[in-house]
């Protein structure tokens, strides 16, 4: 009798995980026939990232966290690593492709620092950036399921004031370029994980399996980012356009906001939602994220928290911020910290440094909201 529940159990989880990839190929193949093959890569690629981040549990607010709380810097180290391994590729391909590719270059300035402040204390409030939330929610995860719209909303209004934020003084874009820019890149990824071993707990034994394979996915698929779209990996830009595209169906003019009335705005928010590189792979994050859930349980089974009302407030308003913040900080996680490094930007580095410190005032604020009462 027992090994006949087991056996039906069996074959239902089979037949459970048959009909994921069937409509995981189903759905490859409908945008392939709708919108091109280059869309339906794309969306692959990004079911990639979400099965990677998921499946190999490898995420960037965490990591941060583990090296503030407790010393353990493999997290961050498996970033640095990923980061290195895109750079090697991606740095030379835009010097030998300049007309062809264009990589994560952003302007430093006042509202970028400071957004990229506020993002890294946000990111803890709910542990999740960018492709941390887009994953979270996909997963089930209810925190990240509340964030998200609110994420979408608040890079929107990120957007629609970005240039009023930009002209309070930016300096130009400052990029490194070829062998030398690979070198400083390298080098300063280096001299970061050096610091971060240092600081760190004694006695590490090097990054386990689990973070060396994620970090050599996440650059495998990043690198098939850039070669296939012609730009990097990014998050935030298509959750704007999102809710750019949800209000102009209500008949709202945006002619207001120069970011939206911008001639490449305008071409995609008049454009099917899938010929946005950044919204399909995001698409792709979120399924695989599901996917690789419903996979391992045969479904979602998250239930929600007995968290207190102070903590879902809070959820809403880091999700707000989350999304104004990364759009005056030009990117979170992925856009400017991993992309931005990755592809010679220096705003990247500053990027990393102030939502690092950021970083430290959102760990004690997710405590005193409420949102660790069951860990």
């Amino acid at each position: 009798m027992i090994h006949a529940a087991q056996t039906a159990s069996s074959s239902s989880s089979v037949t459970a995980r048959a009909a994921l990839i069937g409509a995981a190929l189903v759905v490859i193949m409908s945008v392939a026939i709708l919108v091109g093959a280059r869309f339906a890569l794309m969306l692959v690629i990004g079911l990639g990232f979400g099965v990677a981040l998921e499946g190999l549990r490898f995420g960037f607010a965490g990591p941060w966290r583990a090296m503030i709380l407790r010393r353990e810097p493999d997290g961050i180290l498996a970033q640095l690593l990923s980061i290195g391994i895109v750079a090697c590729f991606a740095i030379p391909l835009l010097s030998a492709y300049p007309a062809e590719l264009t990589g994560a270059q952003a302007p430093i300035g006042f509202a970028m620092i400071g957004g990229a402040f506020l993002f890294g204390a946000a990111m803890q409030v709910v542990l999740g950036c960018g492709s941390g939330t887009l994953v979270n929610a996909g997963s089930g995860n209810p925190v990240s399921l509340l964030a998200l719209p609110f994420f979408v909303f608040g890079s929107f209004a990120g957007a629609y004031h970005l240039i009023w934020w930009t002209n309070l003084g930016v300096l130009p874009n400052l990029t490194l370029r070829g062998a030398p820019g690979l070198a400083v890149t390298l080098v300063g990824l280096t001299l970061v994980a050096a610091l971060l071993l240092i600081l760190g707990k004694s006695g590490s034994r090097g990054l386990s399996r689990r973070y060396v394979f994620a970090a050599v996915a996440l650059a495998s698929l990043a690198v098939l980012n850039l070669v296939v779209a012609g730009q990097p990996w990014g998050v935030v830009y298509g959750l704007g356009l999102w809710a750019a595209k949800g209000v102009t169906a209500l008949g709202v003019d945006l002619s207001g906001s120069p970011f939206f009335a911008a001639e490449g705005t305008l071409k995609r928010l008049n454009s099917n939602i899938l010929t946005d590189y950044t919204s399909i792979t995001n698409f792709g994050m979120i399924a695989g994220a599901f996917g690789v859930t419903a996979w391992r349980s045969g479904g979602l089974s998250q239930t929600l928290p007995s968290y207190p009302a102070r903590a879902w407030v809070a959820t809403i308003i880091a999700g707000l911020l989350l999304g104004y913040s990364s759009r005056l900080a030009f990117g979170c996680n992925v856009g400017a910290f991993f992309s931005g490094i990755a592809t010679g930007s220096l705003h990247g580095w500053v990027w990393f440094a102030a939502a690092f410190v950021g970083a430290f005032v959102g760990i004690p604020i997710r405590r005193l909201s409420g949102l660790e009462v069951n860990q």
